[in-house]
């Protein structure tokens, strides 16, 4: 292997998986602490240099969030404003995982709305690794639930944008705060 897919490997997931969870912990926190311990782990791991690569560059990402967070004095209980800075910077699994928890506890349209970013988010996840079926296929309940839902999306979410995107299936992920 010579890309980091979490799709084909389990050490890729666990990383993945793994620096996801440290975010949520360093938002909440507006600290970068944790995800710097989750790549200290995995630096000291003899891995080949496409992980090291991934890691260096979800910190670096990580870090340009927190900032953000921290220079628009964004709490980190503001789901909808985290999940935009999350998404511009293209961090899509991390988006996936910062929505869910507000979808479970979530109700009625607030729930479907949360959903349907979910499942937009997850469209890219699967672009970025070519699964193109599965994006098509997650792109269509997408659509279908920020077409129906998109009034309850907050007005800092360009959501026609992103429905036209989903439609056309480009692996061009929009830029949503912009």
């Amino acid at each position: 292997m010579t890309a980091f897919d979490p799709f084909k490997s389990r050490l890729c997931r666990n990383i993945r998986n793994e620096l996801s969870v440290s975010l949520m912990d360093a938002i909440h926190s507006q600290d970068i602490g944790p995800a710097n311990i989750v790549a200290r782990k995995y630096g000291a791991e003899d891995v080949e240099p496409f992980i090291d690569r991934y890691i260096h560059d979800r910190l670096t990402r990580y870090n340009t969030i927190i900032n953000q967070i921290r220079s628009a004095h964004l709490q980190g209980h503001e789901t909808f404003g985290v999940a935009l800075l999350l998404w511009d910077q293209e961090l899509f699994f991390e988006v996936h995982e910062w929505l869910e928890k507000k979808w479970r506890t979530g109700k009625g349209a607030e729930k479907m709305i949360y959903q349907a970013l979910i499942r937009a988010a997850g469209v890219y996840v699967h672009l970025e690794h070519g699964r193109t079926e599965g994006a098509r296929k997650m792109a269509l309940k997408a659509v279908a639930g920020l077409t129906c839902y998109k009034s309850f999306a907050p007005s800092c979410f360009n959501v026609e944008l992103l429905i036209d995107k989903l439609k056309a299936l480009d692996p061009d992920p929009p830029k949503l705060g912009a």
